[in-house]
């Protein structure tokens, strides 16, 4: 369980843009334990609405979606809400996320990934503490 002692609305809020439902499923079941309010999208276009009305903690996001790439998509979320935390999550090399890094990604997580590392990267990129 997450501390959840400050701005406990925008902490737990995650939000997965990815569009291979599979994954989503994944990442819900290794977060199962977590205190997290977790939604996903599965394209872009989806995401901007989603932040019309809605701020999460953080972001995770694949690259290569059907509408576009997601590396090209973190700056346009830093610039409009720049405390969500972004990390970015593909299985693509080393010059993606040495892009993602310079577009604002807060972290690069390569596929494919343990929960032990996703959630070593959450408590990195928001500082949330998990509880004894």
């Amino acid at each position: 369980m997450l501390d959840t002692t400050t701005s406990t609305a925008l902490r737990q809020k995650l939000l997965i843009i990815e569009d291979e439902g599979e994954m989503c499923l994944l990442i819900n079941l290794l977060l199962n334990d977590e205190d997290l309010e977790i939604e996903h999208v599965k394209t872009l276009s989806a995401a901007v609405e989603y932040f019309q009305q809605n701020t999460p903690a953080l972001v995770l996001m694949d690259n290569r979606l059907p509408d576009g790439y997601g590396i090209d998509f973190i700056s346009s979320i830093k610039n409009k809400h720049p405390e969500t935390k972004v990390v970015m999550i593909s299985g693509m090399d080393a010059a993606a996320k040495d892009v993602a890094l310079e577009n604002g990604a807060d972290l690069f997580l390569e596929k494919p990934f343990t929960r032990s590392q996703l959630c070593r990267a959450i408590h990195l990129v928001t500082g949330w503490k998990r509880e004894a």
